[in-house]
């Protein structure tokens, strides 16, 4: 929830967090260094989390093109979005539809912060910044409502954030209620760490990340995280790792698979 301090009031360098250890990942500049000690760590033990990031972060241009360019898809909501960086949600809509409504949402205040400098819109679309976490669906539907309109279909974007809610009956009623709240025709996009690649790996990486990062990240199986939108319409190619979820063509084929599981859903 948001309170009544300055984002930068509430930023806490002496606490290694998610987003900021991505962005370290991504080569981007805005971590502390208990973030860099973190992030290291678990390059030491998994390098491949390099892969694995970049990967997740080309699949969100992936998904979002498709929605916006096949689709049709005007509205984005964006939870979990973490700090901007090359071709956020909106970029990447709005180069599309230039008349794209984007809601992002996170709970980390420096991601606020630089939302507030960068994620700016189009003169036709729309963007907004919502501080709240996955765990408070309705203050981030209410907030959303604001520019989006839940009477027309409505895209979610679940990337890289289900696998810190711990409990899967907590997850299921926040995704539940999620799709509620949006009509038919609509699309909620997932990207979810497993191990379904690279096994202990990516577990002993996990447990290393879990010791000092905050929030702790629980592992899923694919056909868990599947289960989780089990009444809705998955799209082709179905539940994949992100990197070979529609990728560009290339002509070294195939890229590598991570333990990033994604799938794109539509309400009937």
């Amino acid at each position: 929830m948001t309170d009544e301090t300055h984002p930068k009031d509430r930023l806490r360098p002496d606490v290694p967090h998610t987003a900021r250890i991505w962005n370290y990942w991504l080569g981007g500049k805005d971590h502390f260094e208990v973030d860099r000690q973190v992030g290291d760590k678990v390059l030491e033990i998994f390098p491949v989390v390099a892969e694995l990031v970049r990967a997740d972060r080309q699949f969100l241009g992936r998904v979002v093109r498709l929605l916006a360019a096949e689709a049709g898809v005007r509205q984005f909501l964006d939870i979990g979005t973490g700090l901007p960086t090359h071709d956020n949600t909106h970029e990447v809509a709005q180069r599309v539809a230039p008349e794209a409504r984007i809601v992002y949402v996170d709970n980390d205040p420096l991601v606020l912060v630089h939302a507030r400098a960068l994620l700016t819109s189009t003169p036709q679309g729309a963007t907004k910044y919502v501080e709240a976490d996955l765990r408070e669906p309705d203050t981030i539907l209410d907030a959303a409502a604001q520019i989006l309109d839940f009477a027309q279909p409505v895209a979610i974007m679940l990337l890289g954030i289900m696998h810190f809610v711990q409990d899967d009956d907590e997850l299921q009623a926040i995704i539940d209620r999620l799709v509620a709240a949006i009509p038919s025709g609509s699309y909620i996009a997932v990207a979810n760490t497993t191990t379904a690649v690279n096994g202990d790996l990516t577990a002993e990486a996990v447990r290393v990340w879990n010791l000092d990062a905050q929030p702790k990240l629980k592992l899923r199986s694919p056909e868990r995280i599947a289960d989780f939108f089990r009444d809705l319409e998955v799209i082709e190619p179905g539940w994949v790792s992100c990197s070979r979820w529609r990728p560009d063509p290339s002509p070294h084929g195939l890229p590598n698979e991570v333990d990033q599981w994604a799938g794109l859903v539509r309400k009937p």
